[in-house]
């Protein structure tokens, strides 16, 4: 069963649904479980591809979905109590729990962000950033921009801040600026890169690369389920069928076109190459079970953000604790 639900949460976050009106096979089942989503997020293709299939329904979980207005309200649904699960990163996660918030994680995603540049660019390599006006989607402490700019230094010997011209804003605006020739490159999340790529824009360098060039490898998935132990204790079967319903979901989407095209209006491309190119980059970043090399690799990652500068929202004094981490099985 998956239904939607309108919920207004504290700090004035608006989060609106729908009702879709299903009953579920079982009505005991596993229980429920309300995961926050936005609207037309790559969650939603997951959620909706779990509800054509019926997964949740053969699971005998009923999921009530809480839609976001913004990314910035899923942590606030999830600590005022108006979400059981959302999807963020876990050096969030890890805050929050050396805060005495006993949070757990999970991987949902290991695709990471590019940057990006015109197919015809002058641009080859990282030291031509160098005078060049370069979009930074986020702020000026965002992890993928701290961590480029630590890769500058290593590779480089120089700070991208110093020698390039950053530009801040929000991914949809950057990547207007840089179809249009105001910005010369960008750094951007995931799903806008694929976007570009799809566009004829291509990448300088993957996120990826730039983690494994700081010394981490393999990278970990930075993106994934994240619920209270809490609720884990009243509601544990239900959260191991829901990660169970989204493995099932996921290896449907990276092996069947026709499941993409079921969900071809949430993802909203501009064409069919750009649909190809999400596609891809989606495929890409289907994550396997947390392991202890993933554990390993966050500690350290830990300390190269708190490096970088990254204490801001990692916390300066937050210890890394492996009990974050949700391993299949446990």
């Amino acid at each position: 069963m998956i239904d939607r639900r309108r919920v207004l949460v504290a700090g004035g976050a608006a989060l609106a649904g729908f009702g879709l009106g299903l009953k579920p096979a079982n009505a005991e089942g596993v229980g429920s479980l309300r995961v926050a989503s936005l609207r037309f997020g790559s969650l939603s293709w997951v959620l909706e591809t779990i509800r054509i299939e019926g997964l949740a329904v053969k699971a005998g979980l009923q999921l009530a979905i809480v839609d976001l207005a913004t990314n910035q309200a899923g942590p606030v649904a999830l600590l005022s109590g108006d979400a059981d699960v959302i999807v963020s990163d876990w050096p969030w996660a890890l805050r929050q729990r050396g805060l005495g918030e006993n949070l757990k994680f999970a991987p949902y995603s290991s695709a990471l962000g590019a940057v990006m540049i015109p197919k015809d660019s002058g641009i080859a390599q990282l030291a031509d950033l160098e005078g060049k006006k370069l979009g930074v989607a986020g702020s000026p402490i965002d992890k993928s921009w701290l961590l480029l700019r630590a890769y500058s230094r290593n590779t480089l010997g120089k700070d991208l801040y110093d020698i390039a011209e950053p530009v801040y804003g929000a991914p949809p605006l950057l990547t207007e600026e840089l179809r249009t020739g105001r910005i010369d490159a960008i750094l951007n999340f995931w799903t806008y890169a694929a976007r570009l790529e799809g566009g004829g824009f291509k990448r300088l360098i993957g996120m990826d690369t730039v983690v494994k060039g700081l010394g981490v490898d393999p990278v970990p998935p930075l993106v994934g389920f994240i619920w209270r132990e809490e609720t884990e204790k009243k509601k544990g079967p239900a959260i191991a069928a829901f990660l169970d319903v989204v493995a099932k979901a996921n290896a449907i989407l990276a092996q069947s076109d026709a499941a993409w095209e079921h969900i071809r209006g949430l993802v909203k491309p501009e064409d069919d190459a750009e649909f190809a190119a999400i596609k891809a980059f989606y495929r890409e970043g289907i994550p396997g079970p947390w392991t202890n090399a993933d554990t390993r690799s966050a500690q350290k990652l830990t300390q190269v953000l708190k490096d970088a500068g990254a204490g801001a929202f990692i916390g300066d004094n937050t210890r890394f604790d492996a009990k974050l981490f949700h391993a299949a099985g446990s």
